[in-house]
């Protein structure tokens, strides 16, 4: 007989007798329904426990890109330390749960905000106190983790700047790209030869910027001929087309993180504009004017806050009615006055040691800044700036996507001396950690597939850059 099915017979025993009840006969129950229960938590053979197990490190390793050679005795250690099992030999999910318990209540034990209260408010990174962070992704050192063995491939096939290069979401080899030669070229870089797709090609004049779904099966391209073009990623076919409402140059676009029926488009003439692909209409409510020419777009996570900047050196909020499409101007922002803001990239933190939402903004004033989100409104207040060559050309960078489970935070950037920075963004002083030096022109687009172990980049060339991480 199994040890549940014991453990079921003994309670029926119990519920059953109908003599009152002695303290010793209660006394005996306890004691063998408390050994049974034990003996069932450890019962190695136990299938559910194992499919549990098997399902749960399953999880862990598609969120957070955890192999099992990582999940090494002195990664178990750390998270038995904070509570935490990442392997097929722990506990039952009930003992888990009752260990957690057990150490929260412990007299002297760190607790779930660690040994000396909760984190500083503001911090933006994990926290020395995060030994968990640290153990899955190996205990080596930002640095470290952000050192390159050589050039995984290189393509040429655009005849004019590529201004931005973005791999798709969750995926580890789809990669697009966009360029002043009005084609937007989809490459697969890691299931076998790294190649080219498709070259997608409607526009007549520069593609200023494009967007990947949420599912990636469609893509958004705009263009300095004011129309915005939407692509199927799997046939390269143009699915529809829409003119700019102004007829005016469309410099940025970006799909709806939740609902890929919404785009959002940014125009010369300083309009944002909420357009519906799959009717092609403009929602009533859905456009708001701003100072200068919308050269940058991106959402929040949730998105219901759109932040928009403008080639004067301004960044406004919005508040995004995912009904309706409605935009709702929130708070604006002066990054540097003339300095036009070519790349915006928002980040919103999850983990205790990272309470707070983060925007990355590459600004033409020589300088790479991070801004803290201070409301719901989308205000923002200047943390960390950065010195990085970039006066004149749309150099863009992006938050490295694993970094949340490190010590440090470390962004990427472009930059116009040719090469590619890496910065840690928590550090006070020397925060840079790498440099890509491959490049013979500015460096303009940056990206990293969604496990951080290919980085392509672009340049003023046309040459995308594909590196493999050691």
């Amino acid at each position: 007989m199994a040890l549940w099915q014991q453990v079921l017979a003994v309670d029926a025993k119990f519920n059953n007798h109908r003599a009152p009840a002695s303290p010793g006969f209660k006394t005996l129950y306890i004691r063998r329904r408390s050994q049974l229960l034990r003996d069932s938590s450890r019962e190695e053979d136990s299938a559910q426990v194992r499919s549990y197990m098997r399902m749960r490190l399953a999880l862990l390793q598609q969120r957070y890109c955890v192999t099992f050679d990582q999940l090494s005795l002195k990664s178990r250690s750390a998270s038995l330390r904070s509570a935490s099992r990442l392997t097929g030999e722990g506990d039952s999910p009930r003992c888990m749960s009752r260990s957690m318990s057990n150490m929260m209540l412990q007299p002297g034990s760190q607790g779930i905000e660690g040994p000396h209260g909760p984190p500083p408010t503001g911090s933006v990174v994990p926290t020395q106190r995060a030994e968990a962070s640290r153990a899955i992704v190996g205990g080596t050192t930002i640095g470290e983790n952000y050192a390159f063995s050589g050039v995984h491939h290189i393509f040429d096939q655009h005849t004019d700047s590529v201004t931005m290069v973005k791999f798709a979401h969750n995926d580890q080899g789809l990669l697009a790209c966009s360029s002043l030669d009005g084609s937007v070229s989809l490459c697969q870089v890691s299931e076998g030869q790294p190649r080219v797709l498709h070259t997608l090609k409607h526009h007549t004049a520069a593609v200023t910027g494009f967007d990947w779904s949420s599912t990636n099966d469609l893509l958004l391209s705009s263009g300095d001929d004011g129309v915005v073009c939407l692509w199927s990623s799997s046939t390269g076919q143009c699915l529809r087309t829409v003119n700019d409402q102004a007829g005016v140059n469309v410099l940025s676009c970006l799909f709806h993180p939740l609902n890929s029926n919404w785009a959002v488009l940014g125009n010369s003439r300083g309009l944002v504009q909420v357009l519906n692909i799959s009717t092609g209409h403009y929602p009533k409510g859905g456009t708001s004017k701003v100072g200068g020419q919308v050269t940058a777009l991106t959402f929040d996570s949730s998105g219901k806050t759109l932040w928009a900047g403008d080639d004067k050196g301004t960044i406004i909020s919005f508040l995004f009615d995912l009904g309706s499409g409605g935009l709702k101007k929130g708070k604006r922002c002066m990054v540097s006055e003339g300095a036009a803001i070519t790349s915006l990239s928002a980040r919103t933190w999850a983990s205790r040691e990272a309470p707070n939402p983060t925007l990355l903004v590459s600004a033409a004033c020589n300088a790479l800044l991070l801004y803290r989100v201070v409301d719901k409104e989308g205000g923002l207040r200047l943390k960390r700036k950065f010195n990085v060559a970039h006066s004149y050309q749309p150099v863009r960078s992006t938050f490295c996507p694993l970094m949340s489970f490190r010590q440090g935070a470390c962004v990427v950037s472009g930059c116009e001396d040719c090469s590619v920075w890496f910065l840690d963004v928590e550090r006070d002083t020397r925060p840079l950690i790498n440099r890509l030096q491959g490049h013979a022109a500015p460096v303009l687009g940056v990206t990293f597939n969604y496990n951080e172990s290919l980085l392509a980049t672009s340049d003023a060339t046309g040459l995308v850059i594909v590196w493999k991480r050691q």
